[in-house]
């Protein structure tokens, strides 16, 4: 996935109903699940060093946290 903004990107999955999960952490890097609504299958993968991403998930693991 292309890293435009992250945030947004992240932010607008969720909003329309689907999950995303964790996958990775480092202090630089995130990767991030974004899965369908059921929570099944992974539709797209995102990886970003967008510390404002980081900042936005915090300690969260999952969209349901």
């Amino acid at each position: 996935m292309l890293e435009e903004n992250a945030v947004e990107t992240l932010s607008r999955w969720a909003d329309s109903g689907a999950m995303w999960r964790v996958l990775r952490r480092t202090p630089t890097t995130i990767t991030v699940s974004m899965c369908r609504c059921d929570g099944g299958e992974e539709m797209d993968r995102l990886t970003s060093t967008d510390p404002e991403l980081r900042a936005w998930i915090g300690k969260r693991q999952t969209s349901d946290d």
